[in-house]
């Protein structure tokens, strides 16, 4: 199916609390002029001037839209329209330079359609997945959105785009504008009543008070609507199977077409508005004449699900397409049908553009085949034309007789390349890297903190490689990650992502002293605002030259940077730098999708930040990490174990009770610890009345005063040269020297109770 129905992508209107937004950043590949998932929607632009270019728009299930300038021997991507943060469903261009889009992250967006990418506004009022839009030819302000939950609205572009008055917050202004295209101040959350039903839901009214106009009367979901040139009718179509007909001047119903007994997928209507088709996951194609409020036709040309369709300019013929995988243009008159063409992908729109039709399917490339849309007969004189029943098994047990029809066209006369979709993932054990499949079969490792495939293993087996990859290794599961955009979104959630650390001799990290603890979130999060902080600083430095205000005086600068270096390590000045394993591509920079106080989940590109985000975009955890070097709470940094000898050990120190230290500590300093007791050791001075060690070790935890995870950091003692060699047990298995506490306790020690390691000399050395 083309939508998944219920709300897993829908955050925002969910109606579970959620404490703190997450942040999420979805990788790009290394060719961005490229959708990488299905494509859901297409628009044709033809160009007013006799020799200027055609465009088409496209919509995908990656999130983006794109326009292609157009020429006879193929197509340029020229602009990427990235902010909605889930499948865009359907695009349509409303006048000149308007192009509407909708999505299942619930909004609707308006662009400048030859901008660079500018989204002009983002409208909220759907509670759900927007499925479908459709716009009025002449007048070019209206456009009706339709989607899950049966709420269908009729929008006035002009009167929605107004630019807000300045009596609002003017910061708020700017802010709102640059990142979420939408140019209202803070959108009033109110309660009102949706469809027919009782439901209530919370929705987003914009403040300036502009409401669409609401077709009340779908119990169930919307999937397809069509407009008249002139906008004065309206037709929509979905799970209740019927065809409704609304006057979108007022939202009124004028009448029901019944006659299809599956989802009604696709609508067309002639310019007019006299005539209508349908196609439907009955997969069967019907012709209606609204003014005798009646069928005419039916005809099962489809084997499957019919979803998508497009009419010559004069109405006399249909193509359509669908779960088939097929392309057909049936003669509406004649009921001749000829299948032009079949695929590998179920087709899920089409755009006629002059002789040509374009088809979207759920693979990312996009095809153009041979259509003769202005002298549709010029086809069927091919000859290989049937005639198309009227029920709908007809077609279908056709097919099973094996008399199947010929496809006219073998092959398209273009493409337009997408990125194959990744279809399989797998987090490694390290949890840095990322093991992918994608539709072609190609198998690739990914490396998610600084967003690039460091290893591209061309078709090989999945499964192997995964197990050929794995290591024994145990780190907390920081993040996690999803393949709905058709590429890797990492999905950061506090406190749990702040779990995981490791130290800098492990991230070969130069100039740093390997013992100290890198915080992987932390790290990540600074190299994926790294081009923001920088912009940031400039504005800031600019602002505070004119105004003597250091930062925007929200609240998270009001913290000042000096209170919170006390509670940090070390300076934050030299701890803004962005260290190699964690600098993000400039070449294919990720995107982020997150959402700050108010305004609405977003979507950008690293790269493309200026500097004025805030916490009105961001969340304030991701702030107070970036700019104060401030972690929450976090859980399971340690583990607490029990050292004794092993049986028979003449060898003893002294340890009462139980130690903690870092889970990513190393066994060597546990060896480097036991060592240091059996030469050192004092007991009598040593030993607290509690039992627990004195200075040396306060509170039992394996950790010298200097700060570091050992007891040493370097350079060799006196009493090293005569150093006893010791080996460390578990589960009476000698464990290597490099192995962490938290890897010993997953792998080897298996059990929820505390660890026991166990230690003896090495004899003979």
């Amino acid at each position: 199916m083309m939508h998944r129905v219920g709300s897993s992508g829908n955050t925002n209107n969910s109606s579970r609390p959620r404490k703190e937004k997450r942040l999420t950043y979805v990788l790009n590949d290394s060719d961005d002029t490229k959708h990488c998932a299905g494509i859901n929607c297409l628009a044709v632009l033809k160009s007013s001037v006799s020799n200027g270019s055609d465009y088409l728009f496209t919509g995908s299930r990656d999130g983006r839209l794109k326009r292609w300038a157009l020429a006879e021997d193929g197509a340029t991507c020229s602009a990427t329209f990235e902010s909605h943060v889930d499948w865009v469903n359907d695009a349509v261009l409303a006048g000149d330079d308007t192009l509407v889009s909708c999505s299942s992250d619930s909004t609707l967006k308006t662009w400048n359609a030859f901008s660079d990418g500018t989204c002009t506004r983002t409208l909220h009022r759907h509670s759900d997945y927007v499925t479908c839009l459709a716009a009025a030819g002449q007048n070019s302000n209206i456009v009706a959105s339709g989607g899950l939950g049966g709420e269908v609205f009729i929008w006035d572009l002009e009167a929605a785009l107004v630019p807000v008055s300045k009596s609002g917050d003017a910061v708020d202004e700017e802010y709102s504008n640059g990142i979420n295209g939408s140019s209202h101040s803070l959108p009033l959350t109110s309660l009102s009543t949706i469809s027919s039903s009782n439901s209530i839901s919370v929705q987003t009214i914009q403040s300036q008070g502009y409401a669409p106009i609401a077709a009340k009367g779908h119990k169930e979901s919307v999937y397809a609507l069509a407009m008249n040139e002139s906008g004065t009718l309206l037709v929509s179509g979905g799970t209740e199977k019927v065809v409704r007909v609304w006057d979108p001047r007022s939202g009124s119903k004028t009448m029901k077409l019944r006659g299809h007994t599956d989802n009604i997928r696709a609508l067309l209507l002639d310019s007019s508005g006299r005539y209508c088709i349908s196609g439907s996951s009955d997969s069967m194609i019907r012709f209606w004449d609204i003014g005798q409020q009646r069928c005419v036709h039916s005809y099962a040309v489809h084997t499957d699900s019919v979803w998508a369709l497009a009419s010559t300019p004069s109405f006399t013929h249909v193509y359509s397409g669908g779960r088939d995988l097929s392309l057909y243009l049936t003669d509406l008159e004649t009921r001749e049908s000829l299948l032009l063409c079949t695929g590998e992908h179920p087709i899920l729109q089409l755009a006629l553009h002059d002789n040509s039709i374009w088809v979207a399917s759920t693979d990312s490339s996009i095809r153009r085949w041979p259509a003769e849309g202005y002298e549709p007969q010029k086809v069927f004189q091919t000859g290989n034309s049937f005639l198309a029943g009227n029920l709908s098994f007809s077609r279908a047990r056709v097919s099973l007789e094996g008399s199947a029809p010929v496809p006219v066209y073998k092959e398209p006369t273009y493409t337009i390349p997408g990125t194959p979709s990744i279809v399989q993932h797998e987090v490694l054990n390290n949890r840095r890297h990322v093991l992918t499949k994608d539709i072609g079969g190609s198998v690739k490792l990914w490396e998610i903190t600084s967003g690039v495939v460091i290893e591209d293993y061309g078709k090989v087996s999945f499964e192997e490689k995964k197990e050929e990859l794995f290591e024994m290794v145990s780190i907390p599961a920081w993040f996690t990650v999803d393949s709905r955009l058709g590429s890797l979104s990492v999905h950061l959630d506090t406190p749990q992502c702040f779990s995981a650390e490791m130290y800098s001799a492990d991230l070969n990290i130069v100039g740093k002293p390997e013992d100290d603890k890198v915080n992987l979130a932390l790290e990540t999060l600074k190299g994926l605002l790294a081009h923001w902080l920088i912009k940031r600083r400039q504005r800031v430095g600019s602002q505070a030259s004119a105004n003597g205000d250091l930062l925007s005086g929200k609240d998270v600068a009001n913290r000042s940077l000096t209170h919170s270096r006390v509670e940090v390590d070390g300076g934050i000045e030299n701890d803004a730098m962005v260290y190699p394993p964690f600098e993000f591509s400039v070449v294919s920079p990720p995107s982020i999708i997150t959402e700050g106080a108010h305004g609405g989940p977003w979507r950008k590109k690293i790269t493309d930040f200026d500097g004025t985000e805030d916490d009105k975009d961001f969340p304030l955890w991701c702030l107070d990490c970036v700019l104060n070097n401030r972690l929450p709470p976090r859980e399971n940094t340690k583990c607490s174990f029990y050292l004794h000898p092993c049986e028979g050990s003449t060898v003893q120190i002294l340890t009462q009770g139980k130690l903690s230290a870092p889970r990513i500590l190393r066994i060597h300093k546990v060896i480097n610890y036991v060592v240091e007791k059996m030469v050192l050791d004092k007991p009598l001075d040593n030993l607290n009345s509690d039992g627990t060690f004195a200075p040396g070790l306060a509170g039992g935890q394996l950790q010298h005063p200097a700060g570091g995870d050992g007891s040493f950091r370097s350079g060799l003692k006196p009493w090293q040269k005569l150093r006893p060699s010791i080996e460390i047990l578990c589960n009476n298995q000698v464990l290597p020297p490099d192995m962490s506490l938290a890897t010993v306790r997953a792998y080897i020690w298996k059990k929820s109770d505390d660890l026991v390691l166990n230690y003896r000399v090495v004899q003979g050395r």
